[in-house]
């Protein structure tokens, strides 16, 4: 269940609970499961136990490291200051923006939390450090860094501000039929209070594209994901299932499997698709839980659907650019992406 479900479909302080529950099974996990605990937490209107909960993730980084504390920081930091913490959110967002994260997610929030409050230079201030920092000599910016320009664009907006190049670059990458600039003209909000059908009706139409461009950007589940074994990890596997061997001959056998069954996926119309990396541990813990043998192939695809579940699944195919999905560490267009990425 995403957080981002309708109030009246889910019981959110429920799912937050049975996500709580879902961590403590799952502890390689619980950082992604915590965080969308909390998210479940402040729709429920219940903030200080969200707090509660940021504050066990960066507790317990301590002893087990965080993946993106920066990123708990910047949702500790835009809860606490809904419920009138305000002094300790602005010394948590300072910290967060002096940290400089590499991931723009952190960006985002803080800036988005210092626009909400109509802090609107200390926001524009903050998403023009953040694209300063992971933009310059970038050919192209990679998706995760789109809000980044897009928040910018809006502030700037408000502000009254001429475009600038990086204005223009939102306008490139926004692909709504409405574009960013009527989108964030602030003028838009005097349409509400207007007698005038038309202008109401063109109103919902902006609202409209708007939701589009948030549904698109949450709606990054991946039902249908590939399970890559790492080369270290599939030869444990073998050493320790040899009747496996049948399904992966050999490493590059598997790779290029995978990226043939996406791209064939992917011709026929299926969405939403990805790659989930497995470990020997989790699939051995896996087929314990199923009470099956770990050499039963058919569990496979079963295992690889319950990592993706748990929000471990990378996007297929890899923005441009980026890195490509089986480790190599080249773009996936020099890899396993060559022979499309003229294309793409």
């Amino acid at each position: 269940m995403r957080p981002d479900t309708p109030a009246e479909n889910v019981d959110h302080a429920a799912e937050a609970a049975r996500l709580e529950r879902t961590a403590g099974l799952y502890p390689e996990d619980a950082e992604a499961l915590l965080l969308r605990a909390a998210a479940h937490l402040e729709l429920s209107g219940d903030r200080p136990a969200a707090t509660k909960l940021y504050d066990r993730l960066l507790s317990s980084g301590t002893s087990v490291p965080l993946d993106n504390p920066p990123l708990v920081r910047a949702l500790k930091a835009s809860n606490l200051w809904e419920y009138d913490h305000e002094a300790e959110a602005r010394a948590i967002i300072d910290g967060v923006r002096a940290a400089s994260p590499r991931d723009p997610a952190p960006w985002v929030i803080v800036a988005e939390a210092l626009e909400s409050h109509d802090e609107l230079e200390a926001a524009h201030e903050t998403f023009t450090e953040g694209a300063r920092l992971l933009l310059t000599d970038v050919p192209e910016p990679p998706y995760s860094t789109h809000p980044l320009l897009y928040g910018r664009h809006r502030v700037r907006r408000m502000l009254g501000l001429a475009h600038d190049e990086w204005d223009t670059l939102a306008d490139t990458l926004h692909s709504m039929p409405i574009s960013l600039d009527e989108l964030h003209d602030p003028k838009r909000v005097w349409s509400l209070g207007s007698d005038n059908p038309a202008d109401l009706e063109a109103e919902i139409s902006r609202l409209r594209a708007e939701l589009g461009a948030y549904r698109e950007a949450l709606s990054r589940p991946f039902p249908v994901a590939m399970l890559h074994w790492p080369a270290d990890e599939l030869a444990e596997l073998i050493e320790a299932y040899p009747s496996l061997s049948s399904e992966y001959p050999s490493y590059d056998d598997h790779l290029a499997s995978i990226e043939a069954a996406l791209r064939e996926l992917a011709s026929s119309g299926t969405a939403n698709l990805g790659v989930v990396p497995g470990t020997v541990p989790s699939y051995e813990a896996f087929a314990a839980s199923e009470g099956a043998s770990p050499a039963d192939p058919i569990l496979l695809p079963q295992y690889a659907t319950t990592l993706a579940a748990r929000g471990l699944a990378v996007a297929w195919p890899p923005q441009r650019g980026a890195s490509c999905w089986c480790g190599s560490g080249r773009t996936y267009g020099e890899c396993h992406g060559e022979d499309v990425a003229g294309g793409r």
